[in-house]
């Protein structure tokens, strides 16, 4: 018997077929014993086969710079991969980033800040932050993650405009904190005045109560300019898609933005119309804003003239030009910052909020345009907005 047959429960299948002659003794049909028999049999058998033996597993293989070097390769995260102390992977972003040459050089030598060396001098996973790696102010964070046989993984997280927008948003607060609490406190201490002393002279009290008026003016241009800017901004993303008749909105806008009591002031230099894909209510804040800061801040009784034509590559091109003082050059490229002023004080008593050519340039981005300005002492300034113009013209 081989040692295949030494598996077959041989008890068993003797006494099926012992049983199998009982039945036939005692007259069972032939056809009903064998079909027991077989079924009796065949039982047994598979209850005494074995399983098949376990095959055997490949070995996963151990961590190493060769094998992860392809699954690191096109990561749009820097990483680096360190063995012994030394960069032995770098994937393309990280040698965009600081360099092809950092492959093979020792890693305190590429993250020499103390931060950096403190967590790569660790035994084990951690995160550290570091300023100026790359340039003077930027952010990144390091999270090291320590692998086996003396590897260890490093990714690089920019959060340089995470703190931009942080810095930002507090800056904004503060700045609007700022210039709220200005013509508060006038109104707060206009209004005690008055409570305190009922007997203040008619005239001195309309003299308070105009100014507590224009205080409160103040407030509202402010905050209704906060808002106006808030909901730029959070549709800054989304082109607008209505089509509007530019020649129409300059000069209903400008002369919103003129009023009547300056209207004489605003000349209209109107060459061609167009036909724009945009939003009507936010087109015309931009002509308003840029009409009434040259009115504003332009020559005292000088005029203000608007141009709508065309640029050489088919841009509708809006230009609005004082003849006022000019401004210097240094404030040029600040001018469109939130509460930026080059002279807060006249900006204040003239009413300015500070923020309007910061919404100008937030619409004028969310209609895929340019704006541009252009100031020379003496010889006034002129703001150009250039908006795209669809295929298909009127």
């Amino acid at each position: 018997m081989d040692g295949s047959d030494s598996n077959l429960p041989w008890p068993g299948i003797l006494l099926a077929l012992l049983s199998f002659i009982g039945l036939l003794v005692v007259g069972t049909d032939i056809f009903l014993a064998v079909a027991i028999l077989i079924l009796w049999v065949g039982t047994l058998i598979l209850a005494s086969s074995r399983p098949p033996p376990p095959r055997d597993l490949p070995q996963e293989e151990a961590f190493s710079s060769t094998n992860m070097k392809p699954l690191l390769e096109y990561s749009g995260t820097p990483v680096v991969m360190t063995e012994k102390g030394k960069i032995s992977v770098a994937n393309r972003s990280a040698r965009k980033l600081l360099g092809s040459h950092i492959v093979g050089q020792d890693i305190r030598m590429v993250f020499r800040q103390p931060k950096a060396i403190k967590l790569l001098d660790l035994k084990k996973s951690g995160i550290a932050s570091i300023v100026g790696l790359v340039r003077r102010k930027d952010i990144w964070r390091l999270n090291r993650q320590v692998l086996k046989n003396d590897l260890s993984v490093i990714e690089l997280i920019n959060q340089t405009n995470e703190a931009d927008i942080t810095r930002a948003h507090t800056d904004f607060v503060a700045n609007a904190s700022h210039e709220l609490r200005t013509p508060l406190a006038s109104v707060i201490g206009y209004v005690e005045t008055l409570q305190e002393d009922p007997d203040v002279p008619a005239a001195t009290r309309a003299k308070f109560l105009d100014t507590i008026h224009g205080e409160a003016q103040r407030m509202q241009s402010l905050v209704s300019d906060l808002m106006s800017l808030s909901r730029v901004v959070a549709e800054k993303h989304e082109q607008p898609d209505d089509m509007l008749q530019l020649e129409a909105l300059v000069r209903t806008a400008g002369r919103d933005g003129a009023g009547p009591k300056r209207l004489d002031r605003l000349e209209f230099d109107i060459r061609q119309n167009f036909t724009i894909q945009g939003d009507e209510r936010q087109l015309e804040q931009v002509v308003r804003n840029l009409v009434d800061n040259g009115l504003k801040y332009g020559a005292a009784d000088g005029p203000v003239k608007v141009t709508l034509s065309e640029t050489v590559n088919g841009e509708a091109m809006l230009e609005v030009k004082d003849e006022g003082d000019g401004i210097p050059e240094e404030h040029i490229p600040h001018l469109t910052r939130r509460f930026y002023r080059t002279d807060p004080g006249r900006s204040r008593a003239s009413g300015g909020t500070g923020l309007g050519l910061a919404i100008v340039k937030h619409i004028v981005e969310r209609h895929r345009g340019r704006l541009d300005i252009v100031s020379e002492i003496g010889s006034g300034t002129t703001v150009t907005v250039r908006l795209p113009v669809p295929s298909s013209k009127n």
